[in-house]
């Protein structure tokens, strides 16, 4: 099972970024994807969430109406597109994946097993 994120990069704020996702070893029928963020001296923090397994997605309420998470199956890929981005978002942002479906995207952090390696977005004018 691997994650590979990547996408990040610097952005001014308002500005627009899309990041992927890319699984392999696994189907996202199956496994849910969250995407973390991890700002410098913060807890890593869930931002967004998608679970085909029970239908289930999940937005963190600093990002509602900004940021939507997708999927394309054919590449196994989950994407977050980012809008309206602002300087509290600047972390490095990690995607992960636990084996417990049941859960789907309200598993506990400490669940999560599976994650990539992290990929750097800054928001800075």
């Amino acid at each position: 099972v691997q994650l590979q994120a990547s996408g990040g990069g610097l952005v001014h704020p308002g500005g627009s970024l899309t990041l992927s996702c890319a699984a392999s070893g696994f189907g996202l029928d199956y496994y849910p994807i969250t995407w973390f963020r991890q700002a410098p001296g913060k807890e890593r923090e869930g931002v967004s969430c998608l679970a085909k397994s029970d239908g289930s997605t999940w937005l963190a309420d600093s990002v509602k109406g900004r940021f939507t998470i997708s999927r394309d199956e054919a590449k196994n890929t989950v994407y977050l597109q980012m809008n309206s981005l602002k300087p509290e978002d600047t972390a490095v942002y990690y995607c992960a994946t636990h084996r417990s479906p049941a859960y789907g995207c309200y598993a506990p952090i400490e669940l999560y097993d599976y994650w990539g390696r992290g990929t750097q977005v800054t928001v800075s004018s």
